[in-house]
Protein backbone atom coordinates (compact mmCIF):
# COMPACT_ATOMS: atom_id res chain seq x y z
CA UNK A 1 0.00 0.00 0.00
CA UNK A 2 1.32 3.49 -0.82
CA UNK A 3 0.52 6.49 1.01
CA UNK A 4 -0.05 9.12 -1.55
CA UNK A 5 1.19 9.94 -4.84
CA UNK A 6 4.03 11.89 -3.95
CA UNK A 7 5.07 8.68 -1.88
CA UNK A 8 5.41 6.93 -4.82
CA UNK A 9 7.68 9.29 -6.91
CA UNK A 10 10.45 9.38 -4.34
CA UNK A 11 10.30 5.99 -4.44
CA UNK A 12 9.95 5.76 -8.32
CA UNK A 13 13.12 8.55 -7.82
CA UNK A 14 14.99 5.68 -5.55
CA UNK A 15 14.48 3.06 -8.42
CA UNK A 16 16.11 5.39 -11.49
CA UNK A 17 18.51 7.56 -9.13
CA UNK A 18 22.01 7.19 -10.45
CA UNK A 19 20.94 6.32 -13.82
CA UNK A 20 23.01 8.27 -16.83
CA UNK A 21 20.23 9.71 -18.56
CA UNK A 22 20.26 12.45 -21.18
CA UNK A 23 19.09 15.73 -20.82
CA UNK A 24 15.85 13.66 -18.49
CA UNK A 25 11.84 15.15 -19.80
CA UNK A 26 9.49 12.94 -17.60
CA UNK A 27 6.16 13.39 -19.04
CA UNK A 28 3.25 12.81 -17.30
CA UNK A 29 -0.50 11.81 -17.63
CA UNK A 30 -2.91 13.84 -16.23
CA UNK A 31 -4.30 14.47 -14.14
CA UNK A 32 -3.12 11.95 -11.12
CA UNK A 33 0.29 11.45 -13.00
CA UNK A 34 1.49 14.68 -12.90
CA UNK A 35 1.54 14.75 -8.99
CA UNK A 36 3.66 11.30 -9.38
CA UNK A 37 5.74 13.19 -12.18
CA UNK A 38 6.75 16.36 -10.67
CA UNK A 39 8.41 14.27 -7.73
CA UNK A 40 10.41 12.57 -10.53
CA UNK A 41 11.16 15.36 -12.09
CA UNK A 42 12.47 17.49 -8.75
CA UNK A 43 14.68 14.66 -7.21
CA UNK A 44 16.13 13.74 -11.12
CA UNK A 45 16.91 17.29 -11.93
CA UNK A 46 14.38 16.47 -14.81
CA UNK A 47 11.67 18.77 -16.98
CA UNK A 48 8.22 17.98 -16.95
CA UNK A 49 5.87 17.92 -19.17
CA UNK A 50 2.24 15.97 -19.68
CA UNK A 51 1.35 13.92 -22.40
CA UNK A 52 -2.34 13.58 -22.90
CA UNK A 53 -4.24 10.84 -23.65
CA UNK A 54 -7.81 9.91 -22.62
CA UNK A 55 -9.15 6.21 -22.50
CA UNK A 56 -12.65 5.54 -24.40
CA UNK A 57 -15.09 4.24 -22.07
CA UNK A 58 -17.21 1.47 -22.97
CA UNK A 59 -21.21 1.81 -23.44
CA UNK A 60 -22.98 1.87 -20.16
CA UNK A 61 -19.85 1.54 -18.19
CA UNK A 62 -17.70 5.11 -17.98
CA UNK A 63 -15.21 3.43 -15.70
CA UNK A 64 -14.04 0.59 -18.39
CA UNK A 65 -11.43 1.14 -20.79
CA UNK A 66 -12.09 -0.14 -24.42
CA UNK A 67 -9.09 1.88 -25.80
CA UNK A 68 -8.02 5.53 -25.69
CA UNK A 69 -6.90 8.62 -27.82
CA UNK A 70 -4.08 10.32 -27.75
CA UNK A 71 -3.11 13.82 -28.34
CA UNK A 72 -2.02 13.33 -31.94
CA UNK A 73 -5.68 11.79 -32.30
CA UNK A 74 -4.51 8.10 -32.84
CA UNK A 75 -6.76 5.55 -31.81
CA UNK A 76 -5.46 2.46 -30.07
CA UNK A 77 -8.27 -0.32 -29.22
CA UNK A 78 -8.09 -2.97 -26.46
CA UNK A 79 -8.00 -6.64 -28.60
CA UNK A 80 -10.80 -8.00 -26.85
CA UNK A 81 -12.73 -5.19 -28.59
CA UNK A 82 -12.04 -4.82 -32.61
CA UNK A 83 -14.86 -7.52 -33.33
CA UNK A 84 -17.05 -5.02 -32.21
CA UNK A 85 -15.86 -2.07 -33.53
CA UNK A 86 -17.75 -2.18 -36.56
CA UNK A 87 -21.48 -2.38 -34.87
CA UNK A 88 -20.01 0.08 -32.38
CA UNK A 89 -18.71 2.96 -34.96
CA UNK A 90 -21.13 5.26 -33.96
CA UNK A 91 -20.39 5.33 -30.41
CA UNK A 92 -16.29 5.50 -31.07
CA UNK A 93 -16.91 8.14 -33.38
CA UNK A 94 -19.27 10.01 -30.87
CA UNK A 95 -16.66 9.19 -27.83
CA UNK A 96 -13.32 9.75 -29.40
CA UNK A 97 -15.04 13.24 -30.46
CA UNK A 98 -15.59 13.73 -27.20
CA UNK A 99 -12.30 12.40 -25.57
CA UNK A 100 -10.34 14.44 -28.24
CA UNK A 101 -12.59 17.90 -27.17
CA UNK A 102 -11.63 17.16 -23.53
CA UNK A 103 -7.72 16.90 -24.41
CA UNK A 104 -8.08 20.55 -26.92
CA UNK A 105 -9.57 21.79 -23.40
CA UNK A 106 -6.56 20.94 -21.27
CA UNK A 107 -3.73 21.23 -24.18
CA UNK A 108 -5.07 24.74 -24.71
CA UNK A 109 -5.17 25.34 -20.44
CA UNK A 110 -1.61 23.53 -19.95
CA UNK A 111 0.47 24.53 -22.74
CA UNK A 112 -0.15 28.19 -21.91
CA UNK A 113 1.75 27.55 -18.51
CA UNK A 114 4.27 24.99 -19.78
CA UNK A 115 4.91 25.10 -23.66
CA UNK A 116 5.62 21.42 -25.06
CA UNK A 117 8.96 19.75 -24.10
CA UNK A 118 11.42 18.75 -26.82
CA UNK A 119 11.37 15.30 -27.32
CA UNK A 120 14.25 14.30 -29.62
CA UNK A 121 17.19 12.75 -28.04
CA UNK A 122 16.11 12.86 -24.68
CA UNK A 123 15.78 10.52 -21.57
CA UNK A 124 11.64 10.04 -21.61
CA UNK A 125 9.94 8.83 -18.46
CA UNK A 126 6.22 8.70 -19.05
CA UNK A 127 4.54 8.13 -15.72
CA UNK A 128 1.05 7.69 -14.49
CA UNK A 129 -0.34 6.96 -11.14
CA UNK A 130 -0.92 3.09 -12.24
CA UNK A 131 -1.82 1.30 -15.45
CA UNK A 132 -4.55 -0.90 -14.98
CA UNK A 133 -5.95 -2.03 -18.52
CA UNK A 134 -2.67 -0.02 -19.84
CA UNK A 135 -5.10 1.38 -23.02
CA UNK A 136 -4.01 5.10 -22.11
CA UNK A 137 -0.23 4.51 -21.40
CA UNK A 138 -0.08 2.20 -24.91
CA UNK A 139 -1.86 5.43 -26.56
CA UNK A 140 0.70 7.63 -24.74
CA UNK A 141 3.65 5.90 -25.83
CA UNK A 142 2.90 5.65 -29.46
CA UNK A 143 2.24 9.33 -29.86
CA UNK A 144 5.70 9.18 -28.22
CA UNK A 145 7.76 7.13 -29.95
CA UNK A 146 7.82 9.05 -33.93
CA UNK A 147 8.82 11.96 -32.07
CA UNK A 148 12.37 9.97 -31.74
CA UNK A 149 13.21 9.93 -28.13
CA UNK A 150 16.58 8.53 -27.04
CA UNK A 151 15.38 6.63 -24.88
CA UNK A 152 11.62 5.90 -23.62
CA UNK A 153 10.91 4.27 -20.38
CA UNK A 154 8.00 3.60 -18.63
CA UNK A 155 7.99 4.43 -14.26
CA UNK A 156 5.15 3.44 -12.62
CA UNK A 157 4.04 2.89 -8.78
CA UNK A 158 1.41 -0.16 -9.81
CA UNK A 159 0.66 -2.37 -13.03
CA UNK A 160 -1.39 -4.94 -13.97
CA UNK A 161 1.04 -7.68 -14.44
CA UNK A 162 -0.19 -8.96 -17.88
CA UNK A 163 0.26 -5.75 -19.23
CA UNK A 164 4.23 -5.89 -18.70
CA UNK A 165 4.70 -7.66 -22.26
CA UNK A 166 2.34 -5.34 -24.29
CA UNK A 167 3.61 -2.18 -22.70
CA UNK A 168 7.18 -3.44 -22.80
CA UNK A 169 7.62 -3.65 -27.04
CA UNK A 170 6.53 -0.12 -26.95
CA UNK A 171 9.06 1.43 -24.31
CA UNK A 172 13.01 0.45 -23.56
CA UNK A 173 12.10 -0.57 -19.96
CA UNK A 174 9.57 -0.75 -17.64
CA UNK A 175 10.03 0.60 -13.81
CA UNK A 176 7.74 -0.64 -11.42
CA UNK A 177 7.27 -0.57 -7.32
CA UNK A 178 4.77 -3.22 -7.54
CA UNK A 179 3.25 -5.84 -10.54
CA UNK A 180 -0.54 -6.94 -9.45
CA UNK A 181 -1.76 -10.11 -10.92
CA UNK A 182 -5.84 -8.48 -10.68
CA UNK A 183 -6.88 -5.63 -8.98
CA UNK A 184 -9.95 -3.63 -9.75
CA UNK A 185 -8.99 0.03 -9.39
CA UNK A 186 -5.53 2.09 -9.00
CA UNK A 187 -6.73 3.52 -6.04
CA UNK A 188 -7.28 0.18 -3.62
CA UNK A 189 -3.18 0.61 -3.51
CA UNK A 190 -3.38 3.89 -2.08
CA UNK A 191 -3.95 5.43 1.20
CA UNK A 192 -4.68 8.82 -0.46
CA UNK A 193 -6.04 8.79 -3.50
CA UNK A 194 -7.72 11.95 -3.90
CA UNK A 195 -8.85 13.17 -7.10
CA UNK A 196 -6.53 16.36 -8.83
CA UNK A 197 -7.94 18.83 -10.56
CA UNK A 198 -7.22 21.41 -13.21
CA UNK A 199 -5.66 24.02 -10.76
CA UNK A 200 -3.68 21.00 -9.03
CA UNK A 201 -2.08 20.13 -12.16
CA UNK A 202 -1.15 23.63 -13.70
CA UNK A 203 0.58 24.17 -9.89
CA UNK A 204 2.73 21.05 -10.11
CA UNK A 205 3.48 22.54 -13.87
CA UNK A 206 4.25 26.23 -12.83
CA UNK A 207 8.01 25.14 -11.62
CA UNK A 208 8.48 24.02 -14.98
CA UNK A 209 7.69 26.36 -17.03
CA UNK A 210 10.65 27.44 -19.08
CA UNK A 211 9.62 31.45 -18.34
CA UNK A 212 9.91 30.75 -14.56
CA UNK A 213 13.44 28.41 -15.08
CA UNK A 214 14.51 31.08 -16.65
CA UNK A 215 13.49 33.95 -13.77
CA UNK A 216 14.82 31.56 -11.56
CA UNK A 217 18.08 31.24 -12.89
CA UNK A 218 18.48 34.94 -13.80
CA UNK A 219 17.99 35.79 -10.09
Amino acid sequence: MFRDREDTGHQLAQRLRGRKLHNPLVLAIPRGGVAVGAVLARELAADLDVVLARKLRAPGQPELAIGAVSESEEVFLEPCCHEFVEPMTTYLDRERSHQCAEIARRKSLFRNIRPQATISGRSVIVTDDGVATGSTMIAALQAIRPLAPRELIVAVPVIARDKLESLGRLCDEIVYLLASRSFLAISEFYDDFHQLDDEDVCELLRPFSPRRLYETHRN
